[in-house]
């Protein structure tokens, strides 16, 4: 049972303290489906999403299977499933891969017959089967949100919450879905919770919530709703509604709602009797005494029957509970009604309470290689996306080559002895001094070249990464996934895509402009790290970025300009004043590249390039390295800040 007592979600406008849930106070026991309506605005959602633990709870208290959430902590994840508004899936995949990927991600399967035989079952129970095999990108909108809902039921929750699933349908799909909903609350005493704006097919919810500017107006059976109202049809709710003041309304049902509790109550009794509603016996009597009593005698075939008795240890726990709102629950074991196969009634019930078995959550290294397998596949059948790839790869590298010509003539050198009388010396000093200029700006300009190249390959990678799937993080993170395996999954990505395109980038050069780097230990390798590290520092900070930003446009805006400015700000072109370089060059991942890169050249490229530039590059190849590492790091740190804070968009 689902208890609220003095409910509510206070926000703060204007200096103002409004209530957007106002003192909701209902119950709805186990098996039940219920439908929350009312006009534009009056907090349909807002409750929804208070009672999922999205929004904190200001005032009042809120049960579940008879402990208070505040006491005992948040309902497990596996036992609460949330189907927003929006999709959940994932275009590039298929139905049968999206249930897949969210039963790995949710639920400790045992070897694939276990993991096929519950894909099976939330296939079946959704209507999808026939179209498994469909690209998620093709679904009708009703296919979409029966999809949503089955990716909710691969762990069985024994509360399901709905927001707006029939919005925008055509009637057949609304009803539908509506149906499938109603059977599902039949199964193992689920309680369903609906937000609709529709008022079709109320015959099918065993209960109605009609809330007026955040006020619990009414609860109770639909087929009672017009009469209480005084209206002739549903349609005429909302504007009776706003002829009265909403607190008045709330009042006046405090009045009726014992009555009408005590007529959905007997109707429970009436389908308990019939079978049409089936709820295992441990719920009953926490909620039921007496239906509890009868069925248990039916199930012992007319032997004496004691009350059942529950054990609740499992349930209680000596760890402080975290506050709600903090809805990062510890994942741990929950009860999976689910696993009660339809011969219970063969086996006695203290049996079956031991057949309640245990949805346990996959551990992080199993949601990590299924969080890793899905960016993969999504990747590979990302037509466009692969296209923009091999583009950069070809043409990036082939840019730089351009100038390898002229980087590849031969740097002259001064003579030992110089006669400054000669006037044949002074022409050729003139012509080596020319050359080491336009040696030294040449390599200068390609090593910097391929930087800045490989800053943008890097802002491609992670500008969008995190930011343009963030609804899906959110709900993925409320149903349990932990934040570092997602944040691993996408650095092991990432680093792959990181060292294809540094090494193709340096190989592929290095081929048409050999690095001048023999006289230096390492030359050539330690321009390839630098090349890997620089294209690592801009992913990294650029996926820190997508992390934190509320939108994938404010993501890649800030995150083209962080690469524009790379250039104009490494000093590379001109020499910024000495103030400005101190504020800027700890952030400028192009100039410790460049200057490290510098560094690794043969001395006299070295000192050739060093002669065209104001800029200073006293520092050394292991010192650049350091930056950049401090760069990557920086950035990882604030992708798991965003990872974690909650932005759940409504």
């Amino acid at each position: 049972m689902l208890e609220l007592e003095n409910f509510c979600f206070t926000l703060e406008k204007d200096e103002e303290l409004i209530n957007l849930v106002d003192r909701v106070s209902l119950r709805i026991p186990s098996g039940h489906f219920t439908a929350i309506v009312g006009p534009s605005g009056c907090g349909k959602t807002t409750l929804l999403n208070t009672i999922a633990g999205l929004n904190p709870m200001s005032e009042g208290s809120i049960a579940w299977r008879g402990q208070d959430l505040e006491e005992h902590g948040d309902i497990e994840p596996a036992d609460i499933g949330y189907v927003p508004q929006f999709s959940i899936a994932y275009d590039a995949l298929t139905v049968d891969e999206s249930i897949e990927i969210a039963t790995k991600l949710k639920v400790k399967t045992y070897g694939h017959e276990d993991l096929d035989k519950r894909i099976d079952k939330v296939l079946e129970d959704t209507g999808l089967t026939q179209i498994a095999d469909r690209p998620v990108k093709v679904l009708s909108g009703g296919q979409k949100r029966r999809l949503s809902l089955a990716m909710e039921l691969v762990t069985s929750p024994q509360l399901l919450l709905c927001d707006e699933v029939t919005s925008g349908l055509d009637p057949r799909s609304e009803h539908d879905i509506v149906r499938r909903l109603h059977e599902l609350s039949r199964q193992d005493g689920r309680v369903v919770l609906s937000v609709t704006h529709s008022l079709a097919h109320l015959d099918l919810y065993d209960s109605i919530i009609v809330l007026h500017e955040g006020k619990l107006v009414y609860h109770g059976p639909p087929d009672r709703l017009n009469h209480y109202f005084s209206v002739e049809d549903t349609d005429s709710i909302y504007p009776k509604l706003a002829k009265q003041n909403a607190e008045k309304w709330r009042l006046s049902w405090l009045k009726h709602r014992e009555a009408f509790y005590q007529k959905m109550a007997k109707k429970r009794r009436e389908l308990l009797d019939t079978g049409e509603l089936k709820v295992p016996p441990h719920l009953l009597k926490l909620e039921d005494p007496e239906a509890h009593h009868e069925l248990t005698s039916e199930i012992n075939h007319g032997q004496a029957s004691e009350p059942l008795e529950v054990d609740h240890t499992s349930e209680t726990r000596e760890e402080p509970k975290p506050p709600r709102g903090k809805r990062r629950r510890k994942r741990s074991k929950v009860p999976a009604a689910h696993v009660i196969e339809e011969d219970q009634h063969d086996t006695s019930p203290d049996d079956q309470q031991e057949e309640l078995d245990l949805v346990e959550t996959p551990n992080l290294v199993s949601q990590f290689f299924t969080l890793l397998e899905r960016r993969i596949k999504i990747f590979s059948r990302d037509r466009g996306q692969l296209i923009l790839q091999a583009a950069i790869l070809l043409c990036f590298p082939c840019l730089v080559a351009l100038f390898s010509a002229q980087g590849n003539e031969p740097l002259l050198q001064y003579p030992d002895v110089i006669d400054q009388s000669s006037t044949e010396t002074i022409r050729k000093l003139t012509i080596i001094s020319e050359n080491r200029l336009s040696i030294g700006s040449t390599v200068s300009g390609i090593i910097m070249f391929q930087v800045v190249l490989l800053a943008l390959m890097g802002s491609n990678n992670a500008a969008r990464e995190i930011a343009g799937e963030r609804q899906i993080l959110e709900k993925e993170k409320f149903g349990g996934v932990s934040p570092i395996a997602y944040l691993a999954s996408k650095l092991v990505f990432l680093t792959c895509m990181v060292l294809i395109q540094s090494l193709w980038m340096a190989f592929f050069v290095q081929f048409f402009w050999p690095f001048p780097g023999a006289e230096v230990g390492g030359g050539f390798s330690q321009h390839l790290i630098m090349l890997t590290m620089a294209n690592a520092a801009i992913t990294s900070i650029c996926l820190g970025i997508s992390s934190l930003m509320k939108t994938s446009e404010q993501a890649s805006l800030l995150s083209i300009y962080l690469v524009g400015f790379q250039l104009p700000l490494s000093g590379a072109v001109l020499a910024l004043p000495d103030l400005v370089a101190a504020i800027t060059r700890p952030f400028i991942s192009a100039y410790w590249a460049w200057a490290g890169s510098i560094d690794s050249l043969a001395n006299r490229y070295q000192a050739a390039a060093k002669a065209v530039t104001e800029t200073s590059l006293n520092f050394d190849n292991a010192f650049c390295m350091q930056v950049l590492g401090i760069q990557i790091i920086v950035g990882i740190i604030a992708a798991f800040i965003g990872i974690k804070r909650d932005q759940w968009t409504h």
